[in-house]
């Protein structure tokens, strides 16, 4: 009788998403205790997620509203800055924890099995709660300008998708190396400062010149932000070429990010 050899076979990619369902419980887990541990210890608790945003709103106001007397199109510039700062803020955050996750949770890949691409999904979904935190006070601002959004809010759900994948599929990508080269985690905040001088947080993208409103809408969170403003600012415009970069960043960074975070799954407990 002939010895018969066994084959293992590595599970699909399609089976590791799935198994990410089934372990559901591990991510509502994860993502109410990173909620916890965020402002555990903190005398305001989750107010910071309400001042964090405020504070930034008056500062940029005050900076290009008033000094720099940038542009508002007869909007009133408190909500021109706060329907910006509410994407960026979502993203940077999205971002900055699923490039951290793998590490920030190193003791977790040491113990016990788990789907890890729950760590970074988790840590997305986190920043989802702070983002509808926010929104309340949107409302608040919006109702003492006694300013009216567009009817065309009905499509902020899709534009928040939106930057929920260009987050995860980038912060795949950076958590994979993250736990390869430490340098990463130095990286990042660069980035994300960067990140919010290139993107028309503090003023609207109609200030940049025509002819290189192309090039400055192949940043990915340029669609976004002002997916976000149309949708929520009856006058504001939305210059499609920006919002198709995003979908397309979006969905190739998603891709690429699983594909990575897959392939060195299995050497994250060893190299963390």
């Amino acid at each position: 009788m002939n010895n018969s050899s066994i084959i293992t076979c590595k599970p699909s990619k399609k089976h590791k998403i799935k198994e990410v369902w089934k372990y559901r419980e591990v991510l509502y887990f994860l993502s109410w205790k990173d909620i916890i541990v965020r402002y555990k210890q903190t005398v305001l608790g989750s107010i910071w997620a309400i001042l964090n945003p405020t504070f930034s709103m008056i500062i940029m106001t005050f900076v290009f509203g008033n000094l720099a007397k940038m542009p508002s199109n007869g909007v009133p510039y408190a909500i021109l800055v706060f329907s910006a700062i509410l994407p960026w803020n979502f993203f940077s955050m999205a971002f900055n924890g699923a490039a951290n996750s793998l590490v920030s949770n190193s003791h977790l890949l040491k113990k016990i099995y788990f789907p890890r691409l729950t760590l970074p999904i988790s840590s997305v979904i986190t920043s989802f709660v702070d983002l509808l935190i926010s929104f309340g006070v949107l409302i608040i601002i919006m109702v003492g300008f006694l300013f009216l959004p567009s009817i065309r809010i009905v499509f902020l759900p899709f534009f928040i998708i939106l930057a929920f994948i260009i987050a995860l599929g980038s912060g795949l990508l950076l958590a994979t190396l993250n736990v390869k080269y430490r340098d990463i985690k130095y990286l990042i905040p660069f980035i994300l400062q960067f990140g919010m001088y290139i993107s028309p947080v503090g003023y609207s993208s109609n200030v940049i010149p025509e002819n290189l409103r192309f090039v400055y809408s192949l940043n990915p969170m340029v669609g976004v932000i002002e997916g976000f403003r149309w949708c929520l600012i009856p006058t504001a415009e939305l210059y499609l070429p920006s919002l198709i970069v995003s979908l397309v960043v979006g969905v190739v960074s998603l891709i690429l990010g699983i594909k990575y975070f897959f392939k060195f799954e299995n050497t994250f407990a060893d190299l963390i």
